[in-house]
């Protein structure tokens, strides 16, 4: 995926909130979708759309299915951003 599919997933708040419930540790689905009051379905669907777009792990422990954040995925986009502040110096 690119820069522009990365940041039409992150357009969505529900999915940023997922984001955020994340970055606290690992969750299952259930936790999630319980913490942010939403059905399973809709919670597997921005779940797929984040995983796709690599912003989201998946680790199968049992019968139970982890999501976790991939931070690297952030690391890429801030460089990305990063190369728009300009220095001061180029502004003079």
């Amino acid at each position: 995926m690119g820069i522009g599919d990365s940041l039409k997933v992150l357009s969505d708040a529900q999915r940023r909130e997922v984001l955020l419930l994340l970055k606290q540790g690992r969750r299952t689905a259930g936790s999630l979708a319980q913490e942010l009051n939403i059905s399973p379905a809709a919670l597997s669907y921005h779940l797929r759309l984040l995983k796709q777009a690599d912003f989201v792990l998946e680790y199968r422990e049992k019968n139970f299915i982890w999501y976790d954040l991939n931070t690297s995925i952030f690391d890429e986009l801030l460089l990305w951003i990063q190369q728009f502040r300009g220095d001061k110096d180029e502004k003079e």
